[in-house]
């Protein structure tokens, strides 16, 4: 049984159509610059324990704080390395607190500040083995149809195996490989205490196709299996607060407006994953079902 139909029927149509609709349609832009909100300010805020939001409004970086030093989940474009470390200074946190560097993805969204900010914190750099090669070369790896843009590379200090825990003292990370979207894309889960309640924390990595070529990959030929793994994986997961690295996709900048407004459980939201991982097999199948066409058809599955 497919996640899709495990959970469909739980989430309004509505929301559900409206999700699915943006991930069948999401493909990186030529250049960032055509995606004002990855490089507009954002104010930074607490979401839930000691997990922070520092990244812009349309991308997310999110630091994880303890009184042993920090963990940075993600550093965005390139270009915001300076927002994203004033934001970290103006929760009233420091540079050098920051220990460990964590990515979701080596895709230039998200990895592009990594550089930047590793020189300016001291902080050890870990990635899985196989998002190694494209961070520490600052390019994608695999067949793509997006215009996907180079960003200064970063040295991987420590590799990191599915279901390794980072810890940096309190703080635990632990490592889910979901490949796919990149062949290292890697989700993070950890837990938190927000008033008395014990949550389950899920970064989850990204499942979009966003111009990857499902048929005929000659970099990345086991894609769409990865994929297909991917969600199944996810799709088994239990998450009271999922944490995306585009936070559109589970209405994070949304849900701190209605945490401002009073409801103090904003981002508590049990079925917040799943609705994510069902929309995106959606999005992935139809994406796959029309490449296999093209393919057949004679055309570049592309």
């Amino acid at each position: 049984m497919s996640v899709g139909s495990a959970y469909r029927k739980s989430f309004g149509r509505g929301m559900f159509a409206a999700l699915t609709a943006c991930l069948v349609g999401l493909a990186y832009p030529a250049a960032a610059e055509n995606e004002p909100e990855w490089s507009q300010a954002q104010a930074p805020f607490r979401i839930v324990g000691d997990i922070y939001y520092v990244g812009s409004k349309g991308l997310a970086a999110y630091l994880i704080v303890s009184p042993a030093g920090d963990v940075l989940l993600d550093g965005t474009l390139a270009e915001n390395a300076p927002m994203v470390e004033r934001n970290i200074e103006a929760l009233g946190f420091h540079l050098r607190d920051v220990k460990v560097l964590l990515v979701s993805h080596a895709h230039f969204d998200h990895a592009g500040a990594l550089a930047r900010l590793k020189a300016d914190t001291g902080a050890v750099m870990m990635a899985s083995a196989g998002d190694r090669w494209a961070l520490e070369h600052g390019t994608a790896r695999g067949d793509n149809t997006a215009t996907m843009s180079d960003y200064p590379p970063v040295k991987v200090d420590k590799v990191l195996r599915d279901g390794q825990v980072v810890r940096q003292g309190p703080i635990a990370m632990t490592a889910v490989l979901t490949p796919g979207h990149t062949p290292g894309c890697t989700s993070w889960t950890t837990s938190v205490m927000e008033r008395g309640r014990k949550l389950a924390v899920v970064f989850p990595c990204s499942l979009s196709v966003a111009g990857n070529i499902l048929v005929g990959n000659r970099a990345y030929p086991e894609i769409a299996a990865d994929y297909r793994k991917s969600i199944a994986r996810l799709g088994a997961m239990k998450a009271d607060v999922t944490l995306p690295a585009h936070p559109e996709f589970a209405d994070v900048l949304a849900r701190e407006e209605r945490r401002r407004a009073g409801d103090a459980g904003a981002f508590i939201d049990p079925d917040q994953l799943h609705q994510i991982v069902v929309a995106s097999e959606q999005a992935f199948e139809k994406h796959l079902a029309a490449q296999e066409a093209g393919a057949e058809g004679g055309r570049p599955a592309r």
